[in-house]
């Protein structure tokens, strides 16, 4: 996953707690950017890698996704 895709994910995530749906609305909306494939699949793939962190709330009835710093400083340590 080319590392930019990482850096815009971070800026439309900020510092709060978005729904799937909310994450893509914000890459498209800050970036006109839409994730070539499914973006609950990229997201899914940076959260193993400790690059996002995500989980199910059940009161937004889904996933959850958010970047702290310790997911930007990972990054950072591997050249993103």
């Amino acid at each position: 996953m080319p590392d930019d895709v990482v850096v815009l994910i971070w800026e439309a995530l900020g510092s709060d707690r978005v729904t799937t749906r909310e994450a893509g609305d914000r890459l498209e909306h800050l970036f006109g950017y839409r994730c070539p494939d499914d973006l609950a699949k990229t997201l899914s793939k940076l959260r193993k890698a400790g690059l996002v962190k995500g989980g199910v709330d059940m009161e937004a009835g889904g996933w959850m996704w958010w970047a702290d710093e310790e997911c930007r400083n990972k990054g950072s340590q591997e050249g993103r």
